[in-house]
């Protein structure tokens, strides 16, 4: 999973957006994510349209999945991808509210993190099939740094009703 050097890291996002054009936010924050210094997307999973997680009463979302090369810390990456949300209109009130953009770090090279803004891996990327099924895409077989389990496993191991996962074709 390590990138090229010993400075530099594989990372793994989370992007979503359930309001606005849903598709061109998140192609937006792709675009924007590439010019963050020191990183450079290297992949990006289909785009999926998903069902929502926490709250039923919102519009699917779309989702996908991009690794970058970072030569930054992830904290410094946390702060420029907070910064490209608020950049695109996330203005964060309450969990789980509509968002034009969500950016997650779901994973930082090898790295384990527990820290008040920031959790890697991402605390709850396993229950979740609209991050497994892209993750799976990407990176089948990486392994998770702490439940570990690969991406396919732990995609084929889910048992989460609901969260549907519809890939779209459009794109």
């Amino acid at each position: 999973m390590e990138a090229n050097g010993p400075d530099m890291k594989t990372a793994y996002i989370g992007i979503g957006s359930n309001l606005g054009d849903k598709l061109k936010n998140c192609l937006k924050a792709i675009a924007l994510a590439d010019r963050i210094p020191g990183c450079s997307v290297k992949k990006k999973s289909r785009f999926y349209r998903t069902e929502p997680v926490g709250v039923e009463d919102q519009d699917w979302y779309v989702n996908a999945v991009i690794s970058l090369r970072s030569e930054i810390r992830a904290h410094d990456l946390l702060k420029d991808l907070l910064a490209i949300e608020a950049g695109l209109g996330r203005i964060r009130k309450k969990k789980w509210e509509s968002r034009p953009i969500d950016l997650d770090v779901l994973l930082f090279g090898h790295d384990v993190l527990s820290e008040k803004n920031l959790t890697i891996p991402h605390p709850r990327m396993h229950l979740r099939r609209f991050v497994l099924v892209p993750m799976a895409e990407l990176a089948p077989d990486l392994i998770h740094p702490v439940l570990n389990k690969s991406m396919a496993e732990m995609l084929n191991e889910f048992s989460g009703e609901g969260q549907g996962v519809i890939p779209l074709t459009e794109v």
